[in-house]
């Protein structure tokens, strides 16, 4: 359930950030810049420490590599769906929930990396202290 929740934080960040309606942040602080600079800035900064959180974990789970990896499934999975014919990305709307969904998949999985690590090898992470 954990992992879970961490991929649901993530894509709940994400889609706060930007999606294709107009209930997100890039929408509404462009809009409102000239009414609410003192809150669009402060609720940036919330956004940008909570993004920094999961990205920062991200790579020193899984690393750059690693994100690449998962990014590149997730795009032959789409490759697959749509020379089947399950799946048209001619909707440029889907095809941005599709983006959130993929980057909300590595944030979540880079967040939750050492514990699937640990139920699969059954070998605990530790922090690396550099001395």
């Amino acid at each position: 359930m954990g992992i879970f929740l961490r991929w649901l934080g993530a894509f709940l960040l994400l889609a706060a950030i930007f999606n294709p309606t107009n209930w997100n942040y890039v929408t509404w602080a462009r809009d409102g810049w000239a009414d609410e600079k003192p809150l669009i800035v402060f609720l940036g900064l919330i956004l940008a420490v909570a993004a920094m959180v999961y990205i920062v974990a991200t790579m020193r789970s899984i690393g750059l590599i690693g994100a690449l990896i998962i990014a590149a499934i997730f795009g032959a999975g789409l490759w697959v769906l749509t020379d089947w014919g399950l799946l048209a990305l001619g909707n440029s709307a889907l095809t941005v929930w599709l983006a959130i969904f993929a980057l909300s998949l590595i944030l979540g999985i880079g967040m939750s990396w050492s514990i699937l690590r640990q139920r699969l090898s059954g070998q605990a992470s530790v922090d690396e202290i550099n001395g």
